[in-house]
């Protein structure tokens, strides 16, 4: 069997691994490795990255387009049949309810097809449709609207890779391959490089995670605590004179009544309600402002869909501006941007303004956009309420809504009732399994692609791209649809005009891979060619440096509006409650979300290989816990909150605190579908997007979620 090498890249996560791809004499890929020769990644590349082989030629992917027949069964169906009776159907409801009863959701597989992505919005642009959805806003949309209320440094942060401090809340970059503040690129071998260098790291974390280990201060609180924690290091720092006064002087509008607001969150009662040595605050306030002079705060995933986590954010953003931890005027810039081209950059604030103030509103709850994106958190509401604007048809690109959105029974109902449903999917996940029609896309190594430009500058810390050309091919018989093409097709139909980046698409010919990955690097400060062509990435040495401010600017950073001082007395109220009170209640736990190694949200599912390394979700608890409540390993357990009640596998895991349970999200099948050994168990059972919603984004409190846990009785069953 003649066998070819080729050097491309990993699109499941922002990782973005380069590799080398075996392919057989028929391109059918064989083999997927590290590519120790790419100077990003060095080698670097997780379980889920090896898989590749194992999920493109899979005999459980789809590779023709279904269609639900009446029985609830699915049929195959060619390919332009289902794009007519698609574009029909939309047709009939645009003309009977409006642009607006048209919306697409984006998931994770969407967001790494970087040809399609400018397409999507594009077609619901075309349509006159705002309902843009994604999993970006049950993730870390806090991250949007603390710059929205704070302000925005054009230049960015101060580098990883300069930096001689880093505090990390909530995240665990080691694992998720993510992490803004962070170098993912061969994560472990970076951290131990900072390491090397003298820098010092901070974590605040439930559970000693694996980049914890590397920790010089590592703090344990009680979840939902975040926001608190971080409010009484400002307060020590601004208390003791740590912060950059000069900085502040000239860029901070409100310093004194930030001051003033957070002098209820003195350290002890703080550190009593977390559960921490009130010295290990102090501590980290000054590791990070006193010792250290150069490094950011950074949060992931845990924080973000805790409790206070639009505050929580907001008092990061804060920390990083008291410290003024910016790129200076006259500093270089690591990563200006790339493939979206870059503007001048000046050292100085901008007020990007508060999107969800304008524009589009949300029928329930009169939310507003956050991310240019509707709110995933209301979206099942929004195809449930009747009335002007209900959604009647969603397209999932690349996403499986129905595991990965919260208040799972929910969200099924929803995307049940819809009048139209197309999932562009390459397996039979929950959401596909409720479609009325399936497009199966091609799998990453089958077409052309770029790296994550979205968010390029938080991905590398150079001005880099990352180009690759197929590398493998379809599996013979196979008619795929990429994403792009469902809806450039759809718009054609319907006699609508697709505009990408400022340019009109040929409606007669179909654009192509390249073609449209050219119009997405059409700002960039050199030739497409000389993206498209550089074999392994494209790294752009001219060096950009941040500019002085402009004489005539105003603005400066705003840390205490009118919103941020409600959440603060709220916040302030919730620590003046004795944490025992919370303890002893009728749910005493705290259930926390987890990354897997193995899985990237649903991305994993599907795979034996990986099903092998973690078959399901385990219930992870302290064994002080376990031997409170009498559970052993592999007992089933019971976990119920106020809104609803799973059953899971217990396992005892020593880097979990007390008083917590653990669990990774997005697993699980359809409502009374979920057998726990071959699906695992959906937390987002535990969850309401009725309450417990953030202000502004809607965020649904996913983590940090109050919860009972007993044995059951059948304990070794199954």
């Amino acid at each position: 069997m003649a066998l070819s090498k080729h050097k491309s890249f990993c699109r499941i996560c922002t990782g973005h691994c380069g590799v080398v791809a075996t392919v057989d004499e028929n391109r059918k890929l064989v083999a997927i490795q590290g590519d120790r020769e790419d100077t990003q990644t060095l080698g670097f590349i997780c379980s889920k990255g090896t898989d590749a082989v194992d999920s493109h030629n899979s005999d459980r992917r789809i590779l023709q387009p279904l269609k639900r027949m009446d029985d609830g069964s699915f049929a195959p169906i060619p390919l332009e049949q289902a794009l007519s009776e698609i574009a029909s159907k939309l047709g009939v409801i645009i003309g009977r309810d409006g642009p607006a009863a048209v919306a697409a959701y984006r998931g994770s597989g969407g967001f790494f097809a970087s040809a399609s992505i400018q397409v999507v919005n594009a077609f619901l642009d075309a349509i006159g449709s705002h309902q843009m959805y994604s999993n970006l806003t049950i993730d870390q949309s806090a991250k949007w609207v603390a710059i929205g209320r704070v302000g925005w440094w054009p230049p960015g942060p101060q580098p990883f890779q300069t930096n001689d401090v880093a505090m990390m809340v909530g995240c665990n970059p080691l694992v998720s391959i993510a992490g803004s503040g962070f170098d993912t690129r061969h994560p472990l071998k970076r951290i131990r490089d900072a390491k090397a260098r003298g820098m010092k790291i901070i974590v605040i974390d439930p559970r000693r995670s694996e980049t914890a280990e590397y920790a010089d201060l590592f703090i344990q609180p009680l979840p939902g605590n975040d926001a608190g924690i971080l409010a009484a290091i400002i307060r020590i720092i601004l208390a003791e004179g740590w912060h950059d006064a000069e900085f502040c002087a000239r860029h901070v509008a409100d310093l004194d009544l930030l001051q003033q607001a957070l002098e209820p969150f003195d350290p002890e009662r703080v550190a009593a309600v977390a559960d921490v040595p009130v010295d290990s605050l102090r501590q980290a306030a000054r590791i990070f402002a006193h010792d250290c002079k150069r490094g950011t705060v950074s949060t992931g995933t845990g924080p973000s869909m805790s409790p206070f986590s639009n505050l929580m954010e907001h008092m990061v953003t804060c920390l990083n501006v008291v410290c003024g931890r910016f790129v200076r005027e006259g500093e270089r810039i690591g990563n200006p941007g790339l493939v979206l081209g870059w503007g001048p950059k000046r050292a100085q604030v901008m007020d990007v303004g508060r999107s969800w103030d304008t524009g589009p509103k949300s029928r329930i709850g009169g939310f507003g956009t956050v991310g240019g994106e509707m709110l995933t958190g209301l979206l099942a509401d929004e195809i449930l309420t009747p009335g002007p604007g209900q959604i009647k048809c969603l397209f999932s690109v690349g996403g499986n809504p129905a595991a990965a959105v919260p208040d799972h029974n929910k969200m099924a109902k929803a995307l049940e009732s819809l009048e139209l449903l197309v999932s562009l999917e390459p397996f039979m996940t929950p959401t596909a399994m409720l479609a009325d029609y399936i497009l199966p896309p091609r799998m990453p190594y089958e077409r052309a692609d770029l790296h994550l430009a979205l968010f390029e500058t938080a991905i590398y810390p150079d001005a880099y791209a990352r180009h690759t050309q197929p590398v493998a091919t379809p599996p013979e018989g196979a008619e795929l649809c990429d994403e792009w093409f469902a809806f450039w097709s759809l718009a054609s139909r319907l006699g609508r005009q697709l505009v990408c980046n400022g340019v009109e698409l040929d409606m007669q010919t179909p654009p192509g891979d390249d073609a449209l990955l050219a119009i997405m690097a059409r700002n960039a400060p050199v030739p497409w060619e000389t993206i498209r062509d550089a074999p392994a990435g494209y790294l752009h040495e001219e060096a950009v440096f941040a500019l002085p401010p402009d004489p005539a600017s105003t603005s400066r950073f705003t840390t205490l509006p009118a919103d941020v001082q409600d959440e603060i007395t709220e916040l302030r109220d919730y620590c003046l409650q004795p944490s025992a009170d919370r303890a002893t209640g009728k749910f005493p736990y705290r259930l926390t979300s987890r990354r897997s190694r193995h899985r990237f949200n649903t991305v994993g599912h599907f795979s034996p290989y990986l099903k092998r390394l973690m078959p399901y979700n385990p219930a992870y608890l302290n064994p002080a816990d376990m031997a409170r409540e009498g559970i052993e390993n592999g007992d089933w357990v019971e976990i119920s909150s106020d809104h609803g009640l799973i059953r899971a596998r217990a396992e005892a895991d020593d880097s979990v605190r007390t008083g917590v349970v653990s669990i990774s999200h997005c697993f699980g099948f359809l409502p009374g579908e979920s057998d726990f050994d071959t699906y695992g168990v959906s937390t987002n059972l535990l969850i309401s997007t009725d309450r417990d919603l953030q202000t502004i984004n809607a965020m649904p409190r996913m983590s940090g979620i109050p919860v009972a846990i007993r044995p059951m009785a059948e304990r070794r069953l199954g």
